[in-house]
Formats: structure tokens, C-alpha cells, sequence
């Protein structure tokens, strides 16, 4: 079947287009980006300012033409630390479901790091052991552990490179004195979420995924997008810190001139690249494997198990109110209960 899969991000909503089968690879035939920035348009207040709503019902409407018109039989669209943070967001997305007919479903933190875990392990297979997969986004950082499908642990923080940037950075290049307290901060907010994550066990297999997992990656040496997806990509702790040192005395613009850096994400950068440092600092992983699939494709997989376990006769069909939920978005909730249903 060919799904569309909306993500309404921090930064950019995003629509991939795949033809998937349950069992099968899920093989990408479109992709559109629109840069939005989400979590720049909240105001004093934690709202989404008006100006910031109008572009998301103009991006929405725009990626559910595009998924119609590619043929999908069905559209998942969620949305993730943005929305889910922002005061006003029932009112949102009751708007974007009025005026766009699409549905978007707010993913709880801990969902989403369930469902980059699941894209990890299906990607790696059961041969790479006990997974540890650390996610940085705009608004959030993602954990999860364990050596099955589903996580042992999953954890969500607010600890991501826009969020951090706003909140920690008044000068560009960054001064010492803000670095050094945004470091103090991370390891505070990570020390607790660490040991939790070690009680998992010591992972056989460290993995970073998204975007500035992938950048950070480049910057340090890793082959380029160009070599394709399969093309063994490593993050290590002390090429990490060796460009830290190097990124955290460059402004913005500078930043956007370095290769396999997005220009309009550039001035995360640098608190991107302390998250990954404080994340690796706290977990005492040397090197991470950087996935090319994460949160999108772990949706997808999601849906094609529940479309297997649709054909079941209704006798063992327990989920009933994701089957029932409107345009399909229900699939999407209550992770737990449908894993273990």
C-alpha cells in the first residue's frame, strides 16, 4: 500500500510518501519539506501566535493535497514537541482538522521515542543485541534501551537544539559563560534519565538518529549523504568534543558555510552538539552509529503491524479504540496497550 506519513516537527513539516507491505521494506517515493519553525512562533505565553497557525493549516493543507494526489491510501500525520507544548494546541488542531480535513495526532514524548526505537531495531535486526538509540530534535531529546522491539526504558526531555538555543544562547557565537551553564544544566537533567537507562543493561549497539545526529556526524568525517543510506556512519566522543571546541567559536552564519549543515538550522548547532556531548558524557558511550531511519519509519512499521493485526478474526482483536479512532490517527495512540494488547 502507499502510506503518507506527515510530521509536523519544531522546524519543518514534513511529508514522506512510501510504498509499504507488511514484512517488506518501506520504499521512500517522495519527500517535501516545509521550513516553518514551529517553536519560534510560540509566544510569551507558550502559544502558538496566529501568524504561526496560518502557516501550519497553509503546510498542512499543502502536504495533504500532495499525499492525495500521490495516490496514499492512507495518511498518518502526528505532530511532536512543538504542538505539544504549546498552550493553545486543542484549538490548533481542531483548526487544522476544520480547515484541512487532516487529523493531527500529538505525540506523548515517550511514544516518540518508542517509535524511533522500533525503526532502529528493525533497521539493525536482532543481531546488534541491547539497543541504546538517543534522538536530538528541536524541541526535545529522545532515549530508549532494551534488546526486544519495545524499549525496556523510554524517556522524552526538553533538552532540544531550538528549545536550547532560545532559551540559553543571547549571543551568537554563544559566550563561555552561557556554554559552560548550558553544560552544567545538561548533565543535571540528564543524571537521573541516565540511570534509569543503565538499569536496561550496557548496550551492545549505541545509535543517533535525525538530523543533527547526521550532521554532527558529516562534520566530524562521515561519508556524505551522497554515499546513500547504507554507508556506515560514526559519531565519536572525541571527534565530538574536538568540533564542539571548534563550532562553539563560530556565529550562525558561519556555521550555515560548513558542509552537511542546513543553513536554516545552523544557529542549533552548537546546542545540538552540547546535547550530544552531555547524552554521551552521561550514558559513557564512546561512539554512536548514526541510523537513517528513525521516528517516520517507526510509524510506518507501527501501521503495517496493526494492518496484520486487523485481518485477525474479531475474537483477537483487543484494540478497539484505535480501530474505531477517526482517519487512522488512532492507531498512533496508546503505544503500550496495543504492543502488549
Amino acid at each position: 500500500m502507499r502510506l503518507g506519513v506527515l510530521d509536523v516537527g519544531s522546524n519543518t513539516v514534513h511529508l514522506l510518501v512510501v510504498d509499504a507491505h507488511r514484512g517488506g521494506h518501506p520504499t521512500p517515493m517522495t519527500s517535501e519539506k516545509d521550513e516553518l519553525r514551529l517553536a519560534e512562533n510560540l509566544d510569551a505565553a507558550g502559544a502558538l501566535t496566529p501568524a504561526g497557525a496560518d502557516a501550519l493549516v497553509r503546510a498542512v493543507a499543502k502536504a495533504g493535497a500532495a499525499a492525495q494526489k500521490a495516490g496514499c491510501s492512507d495518511l498518518l500525520a502526528f505532530a511532536t514537541s512543538a504542538l505539544r507544548d504549546a498552550t493553545n494546541s486543542a484549538a490548533v488542531l481542531a483548526r487544522v482538522r476544520d480547515e484541512t480535513g487532516v487529523g493531527l495526532h500529538v505525540l506523548p514524548g515517550d511514544d516518540e521515542a518508542r517509535y524511533t526505537f522500533l525503526a532502529v531495531r528493525r533497521w539493525y535486526g536482532w543481531s546488534a543485541g541491547r539497543l541504546l538509540v538517543l534522538d536530538i530534535g528541536g524541541g526535545s531529546l529522545e532515549l530508549a534501551a532494551g534488546r526486544d522491539e519495545h524499549p525496556a526504558v523510554a524517556a522524552s526531555l526538553p533538552l532540544g537544539a531550538g528549545r536550547l538555543t532560545r532559551e540559553w544562547f543571547r549571543s551568537d557565537p554563544p559566550s563561555r559563560r552561557e556554554i559552560d551553564a548550558l553544560r552544567a544544566h545538561l548533565d543535571t537533567e540528564l543524571a537521573p534519565v541516565a540511570r534509569r537507562m543503565k538499569r536496561a543493561g550496557a548496550p551492545d549497539l549505541a545509535v543517533g538518529t535525525s538530523k543533527t545526529f547526521r550532521s554532527l556526524a558529516r562534520l566530524t568525517g562521515a561519508a556524505p549523504s551522497s554515499a546513500g543510506p547504507r554507508a556506515r556512519r560514526l559519531l565519536t566522543d572525541v571527534g565530538l568534543r574536538q568540533l564542539a571546541a571548534f563550532i562553539t567559536r563560530m556565529s550562525a552564519g558561519d556555521l550555515a558555510e560548513l558542509e552537511g549543515v542546513s543553513p536554516s538550522r545552523a544557529h542549533q548547532l552548537v546546542a545540538g552538539a552540547l546535547v550530544a556531548e552531555a547524552a554521551m558524557r552521561a550514558m559513557h558511550i564512546t561512539q554512536l552509529e548514526i541510523c537513517p531511519w528513525a521516528l517516520r519509519e517507526g510509524v510506518i512499521l507501527r501501521r503495517l503491524d496493526t494492518l496484520e493485526a486487523s485481518t485477525r478474526p474479531p475474537s483477537a482483536q483487543t484494540d478497539r479504540s484505535a480501530q474505531d479512532a477517526p482517519d487512522g490517527l488512532g492507531r498512533l495512540t496508546s503505544y503500550e496497550a496495543r504492543c502488549t494488547g
